[in-house]
Parts: C-alpha cells; sequence; structure tokens
C-alpha cells in the first residue's frame, strides 16, 4: 500500500519533531512509511502518503502526533486496496 495517495499536500498531520522522544511507536503502526527516524527522532518523509487514519496519533506515548484522522478518507483507499486483492467485494464507502 506505499504506493497510494489521496490528494497532494492536503494531510492534516503534524508533528512536533522538538517534543518526540525516538520512540519509534510511529513508524511501527504507520502503514505508509510517512515517518523517519533521524538524529534519534521521527521525522515526517511522506506526508501526502498519509491516510489519517490516526494510528500515529493515538499510539504517540508524548502525544506529539496530530492528525484529524478520517478527513482523507482512508477506508475509501483500504477498500480499493482489498477490491484490486479480491478480497473485498463492496466498493460502497464513507
Amino acid at each position: 500500500m506505499r504506493k497510494f495517495r489521496y490528494l497532494k499536500e492536503v494531510a492534516t498531520l503534524e508533528l512536533d519533531e522538538e517534543r518526540c522522544i525516538g520512540c519509534r511507536r510511529c513508524l511501527e503502526v504507520c502503514p505508509h512509511g510517512v515517518f523517519a527516524m533521524r538524529d534519534g527522532r521521527a521525522r515526517i518523509i511522506d506526508r501526502d502518503a498519509c491516510i489519517e487514519c490516526g494510528a500515529c496519533a493515538r499510539n504517540c506515548p508524548v502525544s506529539t502526533v496530530r492528525v484529524d484522522a478520517g478527513v482523507g478518507c482512508a477506508n475509501a483507499l483500504i477498500i480499493e486496496w482489498l477490491h484490486e486483492k479480491g478480497l473485498f467485494r463492496n466498493r460502497s464507502c464513507c
């Protein structure tokens, strides 16, 4: 799913890099590789890959990540991906 894109430059994702404690949790839970580590802290490396699922924000132990989950209609992208893989037959969305 790493090649999926929703719309360019619309993701609400924000990261307070100075408050990051380097736990790597955002890297572990992000399904699209939006984050990377640099100098012991998380960085956003591909904001346009964010589907705004909210996993990073919900799992950050110090609340340095913020995103308006659901704004990017992650459901539509996930259903489309499942349909392409033949794992989901219904195409209804949001």
